[in-house]
């Protein structure tokens, strides 16, 4: 089956896949390879991560931690990159990547937030998950920015076909802008945002609040059940690894299920270092794969190769998977591999006081909030920037926390911070930004990581259209609050770099033109079909939306492709 038959250790290497990652797309493609016989293995760069028994965090109380949840000054000075991530405290730092554990080289500012474990970031992830529309592959090819190859009744099937397996709360609201799923029963809104909701649709007509969609069992179904998975507890710590399975990871779900089938293999501290290329078959046949612990080389084969290492991690593998017949990285005819990478402008947000609703409280810790789907530039072009943003509002009562900043000592003080106090509401904006040339990541000429892979070199940054498309949202989001009876309002950019919204996404695009793109409709390399890749890595231009979701159809789909591929014996 390999191409390398005579490599030392060659028959005990070789497997029918080899996927690369084990993240939420990872994960996707094992269990879909798994499912129909194929013997697979999965190379993770990180340690192992067990569901439920590697939750170190996951039961603690604020008292059981040494700091109370909060970093101590030597995490925080040491690791300037990550501990800008919204997710990252005492309670949850082993799940991420320390900023020297792999550097990189920032020719522009990118704050790069990784996951190297088995799961990857599918542990912490914000859950949110929502179809794309029509209209986001449409105007992103209407607009001239990308040249996608399939449009959404191609995805239509397999967002069914994972959303049922995954479990996504949500209504089933008829917006055509966000198509409706596979749903089980959503989360409440509550009453401020209900009067909210109702104020913003009547004064800006074309505009939809809906609850938002998240990948968490409101009420599971037999195949949740028979995943091991329970009800979700509204206990907002899902970043430190949830015990109920309450939301979807890799670890709870994916891998698992292809685990029973007998035909899975998962190998942590993998870091895979190229992927081999034999010219005489003009196929890849497997992968160099450095020990993260020992250094020591291996190499794997297999007939089919699907990389999910992460956007970025999977274009530095491709870049450095170089041969005779792809000096510049494999598949990289066109030249632009590791170019046209994008990511989601999180940078202007709202905040307000709401009035009344004095004797309104909410039970739980909701892990979504309401969003509106975008309506800027949706049918034709209608501002003075390309494409449009989403937007998610929320509303809440501050309890104890009120106690931080209020003076008082005694009885009567313990007493008063233990009330709700006034209702407050924030928005804040998800916008696309288009995917350009000049935004890129290269191999580093110089410098060397502790395996012996060159650096990554980031040259990713904001362009003006990115600044009209945040003051718009800026604008319009004070109208809407207002109309909402909202008070006190005020508006924030807090500039920050590209990378903080863990939405890479680009690099090794689809496309139908191989002079301007790396992957076909069914995410194959042009110029090396039996190399898949599914991650955000493949993605033409980022929409308004949280990616993960298609991520995980994108892979479903060309898995089901790829084995078809096979048992033709085109693969």
């Amino acid at each position: 089956m390999a191409n390398h038959p005579t490599t030392q250790g060659a028959r005990e290497h070789t497997y029918d896949a080899i996927v690369i990652g084990s993240g939420i797309s990872g994960g996707w493609a094992a269990k879909e390879l798994c499912e129909a016989g194929l013997r697979t293995l999965v190379l993770e760069r990180g340690r192992d991560v067990q569901h439920l028994k590697d939750y170190p965090t996951a039961l603690n109380n604020p008292w059981d931690l040494p700091h109370r949840g909060r970093l101590p000054h030597t995490t925080v000075r040491d690791n300037p990159i990550v501990q800008r991530c919204y997710a990252f405290d005492e309670a949850t730092e082993h799940f991420f990547v320390k900023d020297a554990e792999h550097p990189y080289v920032q020719e522009k500012r990118f704050d790069w937030i990784r996951g190297y474990q088995v799961g990857g970031k599918s542990l912490i992830w914000a859950r949110q998950t929502q179809r794309w529309s029509r209209f986001d592959f449409e105007g992103a090819v209407r607009d001239g920015i990308a040249d996608w190859p399939i449009g959404y009744d191609d995805l239509a099937p397999w967002y069914s076909h994972v959303e049922k397996f995954v479990g996504i709360s949500g209504n089933r609201d008829g917006v055509e802008t966000l198509p409706d799923g596979e749903f089980l029963p959503p989360w409440e809104m509550n009453d401020v945002e209900q009067h909210a909701r109702g104020k913003i649709m009547a004064a800006f007509p074309g505009r939809s609040v809906v609850q938002g969609r998240c990948a968490h069992l409101t009420e599971p179904q037999p195949v949740h059940l028979e995943q091991g998975r329970g009800k979700c507890q509204a206990r907002n710590l899902c970043y430190r690894g949830c015990p109920f399975g309450g939301y979807f990871s890799s670890n709870s779900a994916t891998l698992p299920w292809a685990a029973r089938t007998g035909k899975l293999t998962v190998r942590p501290h993998s870091v895979v270092e190229s992927i081999l290329h034999s010219d005489a078959s003009g196929r890849a046949s497997g992968v160099r794969v450095v020990d993260a612990q020992t250094k020591q080389a291996t190499e794997f084969f297999a007939r089919v190769i699907f990389v999910n290492a992460a956007c970025l991690n999977t274009n530095l593998i491709l870049l450095n998977s170089k041969s005779r017949r792809f000096p510049a990285g494999l598949g990289n005819d066109s030249g632009l591999l590791g170019r046209y990478v994008a990511f989601h402008n999180y940078r202007g947000s709202l905040r307000a006081e709401a009035e009344g609703f004095a004797d309104s409280y909410y039970s739980g810790r909701r892990p979504t909030q309401p969003m509106m789907p975008n309506f800027r530039n949706v049918r034709k072009q209608e501002t003075d920037f390309q494409r449009g943003y989403m937007v998610f509002f929320s509303a809440s009562r501050p309890g104890w926390t009120q106690g931080n900043s209020t003076p008082g000592v005694g009885a009567a003080f313990k007493e008063k911070i233990t009330r709700p106090g006034p209702w407050g509401i924030s928005m804040m904006m998800q916008g696309e930004t288009v995917p350009r040339k000049e935004n890129h990541g290269r191999l580093s000429t110089d410098r060397v990581d502790a395996w012996g892979v060159p650096q990554l070199v980031t040259s990713i940054d904001y362009h003006d259209n990115d600044v009209k498309l945040m003051r718009d949202f800026l604008q319009q989001g004070e109208e809407m609050l207002a109309a909402a009876g909202a008070k006190k309002i005020t508006k924030n950019d807090d500039k920050r770099a590209p990378g903080l919204d863990i939405h890479e996404m680009g690099g090794a695009r689809m496309g139908r033109d191989p002079k301007v793109s790396l992957l076909n409709r069914w995410n194959q390399l042009h110029s090396c079909p039996n190399v898949f890749v599914t991650d955000g890595a493949c993605m033409a231009s980022t929409g308004t939306q949280n990616p993960s979701l298609t991520f995980m159809a994108i892979t479903a789909r060309a898995a089901d492709h790829a084995v078809d591929e096979l048992k033709r014996g085109s693969l």
